[in-house]
């Protein structure tokens, strides 16, 4: 049997499964924010929940997390559940646990789950992008997560924004302590604090990015226009990471990414800032994640397999 966990700003989710997919139990928990010692708990009650209830063990499990592992430190770093950063969380799951543990960035999980048998199943070069309370990516190439030299690879979230000309831009700080982080302009926060900018309305309680999107639906012109900014940023960045990769398949998930328009608009949108000819057939594939929000921790459970 196979047990992953989704360590994510909101929810745990734990999913036990079996080898060939077929999912046996899922568990669900709020995340202990801000709470290093509760955040180990929770796993492995989600861990233990699951042994329990289903009479089955796992060999090893699987957890994907926002940021990463230092391959030198040990360390978690570089994530936006900030509690996590800077901690042995790897070793001290494996104590509390009583099993080896697994732990890589949720991008690269959402990347393995659709590479396997999601979205991009065949294909051999797969980048996620998860497009949610932050920015995340994951690679996968012939069937295996790249994670780079210092493991920090497809960390997208943390590249600049590319600009149009007359694109102001914004100030704001990300949580990585740079600006013009992809983060501070395409996650839903971004999308909301923009849209309240442009209302003159309080940032500090804007509306959702899906009330957002169904004022636009409804016809209402700023809204339409903030998410057509939020396009354009969008197939900006994917230039970028045309020119540098140029995957065969893009699978998108997140929150943000329920937008039908993204995947179906991104790729023409993207064509103008990639490096090609004007009559060169490109194609650029932009698919939603079979597997939706499921695929972290479908992805987690993997990462042993």
């Amino acid at each position: 049997m196979l047990i992953g966990i989704d360590f994510g700003g909101t929810k745990v989710e734990g999913l036990m499964m079996h080898p060939d997919g077929t999912e046996v139990l899922r568990y669900r928990r709020s995340t202990p924010r801000e709470n290093y010692a509760g955040s180990v708990n929770v796993i492995k009650d989600i861990v233990d929940h699951l042994e329990a209830e289903t009479d089955m063990r796992a060999a090893s499990v699987g957890v994907g997390i926002p940021g990463s592992v230092s391959p030198v430190t040990g360390l978690v770093r570089n994530g936006n559940t900030t509690w996590l950063n800077g901690t042995r969380l790897t070793e001290d799951l494996a104590d509390v646990l009583g099993k080896p543990v697994k732990v890589a960035n949720d991008g690269n999980c959402l990347a393995l789950s659709e590479a396997l048998d999601g979205a991009a199943t065949g294909a051999k070069s797969v980048m996620a992008i998860i497009l949610g309370t932050g920015v995340g990516g994951g690679l996968v190439i012939d069937g295996k997560m790249v994670g780079g030299a210092n493991g920090i690879g497809a960390e997208i979230g943390h590249i600049p924004q590319p600009l149009g000309p007359d694109d102001p831009g914004n100030n704001d700080i990300c949580f990585c302590g740079q600006a013009q982080c992809l983060e501070t302009y395409l996650a839903g926060p971004a999308v909301m604090r923009q849209y309240a900018r442009a209302a003159g309305t309080d940032i500090n309680t804007p509306i959702s990015v899906k009330d957002i999107h169904a004022r636009s639906l409804e016809g209402e012109t700023l809204a339409q226009e903030i998410l057509d900014i939020h396009l354009d940023r969008m197939a900006r960045a994917f230039g970028v990471l045309v020119n540098i990769i140029d995957p065969e398949v893009f699978v998108l998930g997140g929150g943000v990414s329920n937008m039908p328009h993204i995947a179906r608009d991104l790729p023409e949108r993207t064509k103008p800032h990639i490096f090609a000819a004007p009559d060169d057939a490109v194609t650029i594939k932009v698919v939603q994640a079979k597997h939706g929000d499921s695929s972290g921790v479908r992805g987690a459970a993997r990462l042993h397999s």
